[in-house]
C-alpha cells in the first residue's frame, strides 16, 4: 500500500495550516496517511525529530513519500542521508525547503555536517520542492540548489509567503493541492 507521512514545520502540528487537507486528499487516492506530532515542536531537535520520523517510517520502501514543510524539509534530507544502501523511497515533497543553515540558532543543529546531497539524491525516486517568491525566510536561490543538486523538480508559486499560517504571523494556508498532485504524480512513475 502506499504511504505518505507529513513532516510539519518548527512550531507547528498535524493540525496546522495545509496538513490535514492534503491528507484527506491523499486518503482520498488511497494513500494510508499519517501526520506525527514531532517532539519539542517549538525547539527542533535532529536528535529527536530523526528517531520520530524513523519510528513513524518503520521499514522504508518505494512505496512511502514525505512530505516535509519547511524544519520538517531537512528532518526528511537527514533521513534520507541515514538510510542504507539499497534503501529507498518513492518521494519526497519539500514545501518551504533548504539546504543549508539559513542563521536560525534553533534550526543549526541540523546542520553540523554538510549535506551529501548526492547521496540523497539515490536515495528517492522522485522529488519535487515547493517553493514561494515571497518567503521571508527561504531564499527562492534554494530552487536552483535542489534542481541541480537533487534533480528536484521546482514549482516556484507566487505570493505564498511560508505556506504557513499564525506561527509565521501569516493567513492560513489550510490547501495546498500541488502537495496532493506532486506525490500522486510521482506515485504514477
Amino acid at each position: 500500500m502506499k504511504r505518505a507521512i507529513i513532516i510539519h514545520c518548527w512550531s507547528g502540528c498535524p493540525e496546522y495550516c495545509w496538513y490535514q487537507s492534503a491528507k484527506k486528499e491523499l486518503e482520498a487516492r488511497g494513500f494510508l496517511v499519517q501526520v506525527p506530532a514531532m517532539p519539542d515542536r517549538d525547539a527542533p531537535n535532529l536528535a529527536t525529530w530523526l528517531p520520530a520520523l524513523r519510528e513513524a517510517v518503520g521499514t522504508p520502501d518505494e512505496d512511502l513519500y514525505l512530505i516535509g514543510h519547511s524544519a520538517g524539509c531537512i528532518t526528511i534530507l537527514r533521513y534520507l542521508e541515514s538510510l542504507k544502501p539499497g534503501q529507498k523511497i518513492g518521494g519526497a515533497v519539500l514545501v518551504a525547503g533548504f539546504t543549508h543553515d539559513l542563521g536560525y540558532t534553533e534550526l543549526s543543529n541540523f546542520y553540523t555536517t554538510p549535506l551529501p546531497l548526492e547521496k540523497i539524491k539515490a536515495k528517492a525516486k522522485h522529488f519535487t520542492v515547493i517553493l514561494s517568491d515571497n518567503d521571508p525566510f527561504v531564499p527562492v536561490s534554494e530552487g536552483e540548489v535542489f534542481e541541480e543538486r537533487l534533480g528536484a523538480e521546482v514549482l516556484m508559486m507566487h505570493n505564498r509567503g511560508h505556506f504557513s499560517g499564525p506561527v509565521d504571523k501569516e493567513d492560513s494556508c489550510t490547501e495546498l493541492p500541488e502537495v496532493v498532485q506532486a506525490v500522486f504524480h510521482a506515485s504514477q512513475k
